[in-house]
């Protein structure tokens, strides 16, 4: 039987972990402001607009193109406000908790198929915040 045949063990056990980050209070609170945010059309507008104002300018100083004053302080004054709408600054961060937890997972799974049996607390700290194309510990970096 294949790990990856709908019946077998690790299948099951994957279907259980994403039924219990699924059923999770705190995975639930960050749906919650994901979707908060989506229905909020000012505040998605808001988050865009602030959002290519700062890949314009660093598109400019990739370019080498020095910024001017008017230019920063504009861009901080409309992140600075974004920052102050409660629904957007609930939206990136839960975003960033998302992203961690997706992060945290897919490394527990990446250094159990580089290890060969499941990581320790040890091992996830040598790995540091992994890097190469494994997650850390291959030599690949």
């Amino acid at each position: 039987m294949s790990m990856l045949a709908k019946d077998s063990a690790v299948m099951a056990k994957t279907q259980e972990l994403c039924e219990a980050i699924s059923q999770d209070i705190e995975f639930l609170a960050l749906q919650g402001q994901v979707e908060r945010f989506l229905s909020d059309d000012a505040a998605k507008l808001q988050y865009q607009s602030v959002h290519e104002r700062g890949e314009e300018l660093h598109q400019k100083q990739h370019a080498g193109v020095e910024l001017s004053e008017i230019e920063i302080k504009g861009f901080e004054e409309a992140r600075d406000a974004l920052m102050n709408n409660d629904v957007a600054r609930d939206f990136m961060e839960a975003q960033q908790n998302l992203q961690t937890l997706q992060q945290t997972i897919g490394k527990y799974v990446g250094m159990t198929l580089e290890l060969g049996r499941v990581p320790e607390a040890e091992d996830m700290e040598q790995s540091g915040d992994g890097g190469g194309c494994c997650g850390g510990g291959c030599g690949c970096h």
